[in-house]
């Protein structure tokens, strides 16, 4: 049996809104993503596939359940152990591609990797590796103004897999994108999970793609159930 990489057991979590008024967005909430599974999240907007995914992530603390990542129970942790957990372990792809403006496309993914100690001239070779891994290497001296939409998301996951993680989440990567772009964009993500052989959830509303993942799971009124 393949090692579970990412495991969420029991995990609640409710949000107030006002003085009286309680929102239940996730309620004993079991997943698991084994090593090197790619696993679609499907459900509708304001269902609290995003909740989810930051508490998956180490961005969010859930109210009751734990979180483990590799095996390694990371609930109880202080703020600080957290931080640098999620910058070792996990990568971030969000709908909108959010880039430093005012950095090259190259530049956008060395900085991570400075963050977490990396040399310069390695986190180069490593931006370089990337970009060319995703079709795009010849765009490493643009901005991100000078890119279109499905470079510059093509950019973001080259940034969110710079520290090399072994778990990457995805908040729908292509909802900003059209379906032609969409395609390309998927399958340069795809690619990349598979060639580094990481875990991945990504959330989604496109059935056809959620479809050519592993495996697709539904979030239903706070709970995880079977796709």
């Amino acid at each position: 049996m393949s090692e579970v990489m990412l495991a969420l057991e029991g995990v609640s979590k409710t949000y107030n809104k006002g003085r009286e008024a309680e929102v239940r967005v996730l309620q004993d909430v079991d997943l698991q993503v084994r090593k090197g599974e790619m696993v679609a999240l499907v459900a509708p907007s304001g269902a609290g596939k995003s909740t989810l995914l930051h508490i998956a992530g180490l961005l969010d603390t859930p109210d009751a359940g734990t979180v483990s990542i590799g095996g390694v129970d990371f609930t109880g942790l202080s703020d600080r152990r957290r931080t640098i957990a999620r910058r070792r372990e996990v990568g971030f792809v969000y709908q909108f591609h959010h880039l430093l403006p005012e950095f090259t496309a190259e530049e956008n993914i060395v900085l991570p990797q400075l963050a977490n100690g990396m040399p310069k001239a390695e986190a180069r070779l490593r931006a370089e590796e990337l970009l060319a891994r995703v079709g795009i290497g010849e765009r490493a001296g643009h901005r991100p103004s000078a890119m279109s939409g499905g470079e510059q998301q093509r950019v973001a996951f080259c940034r969110a897999l710079a520290n090399e993680p072994r778990l990457l989440l995805a908040d729908e990567p292509t909802g900003n994108l059209d379906p032609a772009t969409s395609e390309r964009v998927f399958e340069a993500l795809v690619g990349l999970v598979r060639d580094t052989g990481l875990s991945a959830l990504i959330a989604t509303h496109n059935l056809e793609l959620a479809a050519r993942m592993d495996r697709v799971v539904k979030l239903d009124q706070g709970q995880v159930v079977a796709g």
